[in-house]
């Protein structure tokens, strides 16, 4: 018998240290080569560790909650099957493994999911930048008399989550089906009634009540209305990416727990001061970004740059590929289009897609590098902290694969599942605060780049055109560059390159 220790191994680039946030084996635990052992909260996200090893689980050897050093053992599997008890006396010899732990190279992750500006922001958290909960299933338009259908024997059917809102027919193509009387309603067999859509508009008229869509059966859509939960804030997790009954306990749960911590928020009174203080450690994630954010703030030099944009025809060209059959299935939002803004006034204005680089050789000397490639970096509010995964080789994506990565990337980054080589070697960023239903902001730059956009809500503003004053879709673009690369001229001629296509995406297919 064999008694093999499992180190911490290095799951990213200069990885020191990490948090073991959870267990999921025991001992005396049976477990596989590659079978989840636990999950750790690196400086970047959270990772899950499989074993090295096929054996049973003798001890763990670090507790939950714990921060250790990479090499630490963690974790002790015999080579014996379960159930056979390891003797006390038998000595466990260090064995090291990491082959399976190689660092992982930038080029391999795949691009994960920001969100869409569509999305709101509490379970699980907005994408500042943030995307869809799940792909939507498009279907033909349908009707309906009442929230739920009865098929065979008057069995109710909730068969298939809502997709599009009703379409209302006229008596003539009711009537038009076979063997239908004028005037009646009638139901294509398979087909799920709906609920009439929520038109109300949302905060702000932001973006997420204009080009949000959530999946969700009919049942579930009225005990969300019951407990007057957003879907749009419901992290959903069913098998199509449909907000299921489970989800709106989960949240309903967690909204609960957060009011009775509001009713007792500011405690007794009767206590001194220095007793109603909360002291929460900062590690992990947000301990990694906010030295990444000081060491941002003060190294490079921020200068912004603000523009108001009229994103209608965005808004038009977002309808449009919606209804676009290519498009099917593909969640698409007006930040898919500001994506597409960005590396195209990138290749037209090099130097914001760069790094400024120290010499190393103490000289004070230094050199700028501009990538030719975009590594298009989506900032990501998390439970655990802000993240910025990125797209790799954005700029070689048609529109449809760069809403699929957009897609994937909030999926992703909202499940907390964000890999550390998928935040690794960004070029640019882009930060949606229009989600939460902001006009602008004065982003800081992401550590090794010079710039960064901020994505202000679109809302509906009066607007002058062609001398007079109509109401037009608005937005507000902001931008953060590092002036020791971009000057004052070049960050002026990227922004208005970014608003050009916003206000005429045809722009694009030059």
């Amino acid at each position: 018998m064999t008694l093999n220790k499992f180190n911490l191994p290095d799951v990213g680039e200069g990885l020191t240290e990490a948090e073991i946030v959870s267990w999921k084996v025991k001992p005396g635990d049976a477990v596989a080569i590659n079978d989840v052992l636990c999950e750790i909260e690196t400086a970047k996200s959270l990772v899950e560790l499989p074993s090295p090893f096929a054996g049973t689980v003798t001890e763990l050897l670090v507790p939950e909650g714990v921060t250790i050093d990479v090499g630490t053992a963690i974790i002790s599997v015999s080579d014996d099957v379960a159930g056979d008890p390891t003797p006390a006396d038998v000595p466990a010899p260090e064995m090291p493994v990491q082959p399976l732990y190689g660092k992982l190279p930038a080029s391999d992750a795949d691009s994960t999911g920001s969100a869409p500006a569509a999305d709101s922001a509490l379970a699980g958290g907005p994408l500042v930048g943030s995307g869809p909960k799940a792909d939507a299933v498009k279907r033909r338009p349908r009707i309906s008399t009442s929230s739920t259908t009865r098929g065979p024997a008057g069995a109710l059917s909730v068969n298939a989550p809502e997709v599009e809102p009703v379409q209302p027919r006229t008596p003539a193509e009711v009537s038009a089906r076979p063997g239908t009387p004028a005037g009646t309603a009638t139901r294509v067999p398979g087909e799920t009634a709906v609920d009439a859509v929520d038109n109300r508009p949302t905060l702000g008229g932001t973006i997420t009540g204009l080009v949000n869509k959530v999946l969700a059966k009919p049942p579930v859509r009225k005990i969300a209305r019951d407990l007057g939960i957003n879907l749009a804030d419901v992290v959903a997790t069913g098998s199509r990416g449909e907000v299921t009954r489970e989800d709106l306990v989960s949240y309903q749960a967690q909204r609960d727990a957060e009011l009775d911590k509001a009713d007792g928020f500011w405690g007794k009174a009767g206590k001194p001061q220095d007793q109603r203080i909360e002291r929460i450690p900062v590690k992990g994630v947000r301990k990694a970004t906010a030295k990444a954010m000081v060491d941002s703030a003060f190294a490079a030099p921020h200068v912004s740059i603000f523009v108001d944009v009229d994103a209608s025809r965005t808004m038009e060209f977002v309808k449009r590929l919606k209804a676009s059959r290519d498009f099917e299935g593909i969640k698409v939002s007006p930040l898919l289009i500001l994506a597409k803004a960005v590396i195209w006034a990138a290749a037209r204005n090099p130097s914001v897609n760069a790094t400024w680089v120290d010499n190393a050789d103490g000289t004070g000397g230094a050199e700028i590098h501009v990538k030719h490639y975009m590594n298009l970096g989506i900032a990501a509010a998390t439970p655990r902290g802000l993240m910025v995964p990125n797209i790799k080789n954005a700029q070689d994506l048609s529109l449809k694969e760069l809403a699929l990565a957009l897609n994937n990337l909030a999926v992703t980054a909202r499940a907390g599942k964000t890999q550390p080589a998928e935040m690794q070697g960004g070029t640019l960023t882009i930060t949606n605060i229009g989600a939460l239903g902001i006009d602008t902001g004065t982003p800081i730059i992401n550590p090794g780049e010079v710039a960064i956009v901020a994505f202000g809500t679109i809302k509906q503003k009066p607007w002058v055109l062609d001398g007079e004053v109509i109401p037009r879709w608005i937005t507000t673009l902001g931008g953060s560059f590092d002036h020791r690369v971009v000057d004052g001229d070049l960050s002026a001629r990227f922004m208005a390159d970014v608003a050009a296509i916003l206000e005429e995406p045809a722009l694009l297919l030059d």
